[in-house]
């Protein structure tokens, strides 16, 4: 099959990693793969070195950028339609919000345009999370809503990476029932599995200043809006002072990076919180196994592949109950809690901070549900599947 990739950004993030294991292992498989991206603008990275050099073909457009400018969204909506009649994929797969309605209208007006030669073009679009929530304004969630339903008019099939994807969307009238399917995101997972030796272990905490006895509460995520380093910092004030050997490890880098240090100096925390910046995406499971729980609390993500990531490595999580997180993180797990609840946060904290054998038996029960339900063959098993059933039904 001819297969084309659309996706706004190659940043570092679950939906960026996702797309390009979905790329790498198609293209194995034989298709012939081309991935359209845009430029990853601003301080969270980049995954271009891994993009490039592969067996598929990178094709990067300036204009396709994430905030809305019609600027470049206009001329980045017709270079992606130009592109699309000269490659006359068998499927246009997007992924994201804007690439997401870009890439789907692109492909529909070229499907109208071209008629007869282009009817076998299908168009997939997975959710990797929505672009309206609770945490923004009425009048800019119904805009996204609206043009969502639009999109999703040029859609033939949605691949969610959680069910709850699928029942928000349904629930905001986007789609129809039968055109979703739910794929977990996968995991290059052998890194994960695979335990570190207690030496890098150890130089890992010795980088950062972290006792070898030290108990690390790790957590992974941009620092960025909504993604929760408020409350973990409160919840630290408060552990900080009952438990002496605790420490908190934030990976990760973005726009409110300066705010949060200047926030932890101030409450006297330096020693306590620790900022690894940037680490690639190869140094993520040294992270976590050098760590003792996952924290996350995110107030919107689809499904974050932190969870599962800390679960293959042996480790409990702790997260926020929102979009996809009770798919994973249940009582035998980790902990859900509730969203912005910092009382629950600091006993869910207490609890595994006290009980090393409670973190070992989470640990290990996380990641036997993981394992096959993460597994890369698995999701792209289940994407190909998709792909071909929708050309049979041309």
């Amino acid at each position: 099959m001819r297969i084309v990739h659309i996706i706004t950004r190659l940043i570092l993030g679950g939906a960026q990693e996702n797309t390009l294991i979905t790329c790498k292992l198609l293209a194995r498989r034989g298709h012939e793969v081309t991935l359209i991206t845009g430029p990853a603008l601003g301080p969270e990275g980049d995954l271009y070195d891994q993009a490039r050099n592969q067996n598929f073909r990178l094709i990067i457009l300036d204009g396709l950028r994430r905030q809305i400018n019609p600027i470049h969204d206009i001329p980045a909506y017709f270079a992606v339609k130009k592109l699309l009649g000269e490659l006359r994929p068998d499927i246009v797969h997007t992924h994201s919000a804007k690439a997401g309605i870009l890439g789907r209208f692109a492909a529909q007006s070229l499907r109208r345009v071209t008629g007869d030669e282009s009817r076998g073009t299908k168009v997939v679009h997975t959710i990797h999370g929505l672009a309206f929530h609770p945490y923004q304004s009425d009048w800019l969630n119904k805009f996204y809503i609206v043009v969502e339903r639009a999109a999703a008019k040029r859609t033939d099939s949605f691949i969610s990476v959680a069910d709850a994807m699928t029942n928000q969307a349904l629930a905001a009238g986007i789609g129809r029932a039968g055109q979703f399917i739910t794929a977990y995101s996968a995991i290059e997972e052998e890194d994960f599995l695979n335990p570190t030796s207690k030496d890098r272990r150890m130089a890992f905490r010795r980088k950062y200043e972290i006792p070898e006895d030290g108990v690390v509460l790790v957590t992974i995520a941009r620092l960025f809006m909504l993604k929760g380093h408020d409350y973990i910092i409160e919840s630290a004030k408060e552990l900080s002072e009952r438990f002496d050997k605790a420490v908190w490890l934030f990976v990760g880098n973005g726009n409110l990076a300066d705010h949060y240090k200047r926030q932890v100096s101030e409450l006297g925390l330096s020693a306590r919180i620790k900022f690894t910046g940037l680490l690639p995406p190869s140094e993520i499971p040294l992270a976590i196994q050098s760590s003792d729980i996952l924290v996350h609390c995110s107030l919107r993500e689809g499904l974050a592949r932190t969870l599962p990531q800390a679960m293959l490595c042996g480790r409990p999580a702790i997260s926020f109950d929102v979009d996809g997180a009770r798919e994973v993180v249940d009582e035998s797990t980790g902990r859900l809690i509730e969203p912005k609840n910092v009382a629950q946060l600091v006993e869910a904290c207490a609890e595994l901070i006290e009980d090393a054998q409670l973190r070992e038996t989470l640990g290990r029960t996380g990641r036997e549900a993981v394992k096959e339900k993460f597994a890369p063959e698995k999701m792209v098993g289940t994407i190909e599947d998709l792909y071909r059933k929708l050309l049979e039904e041309e």
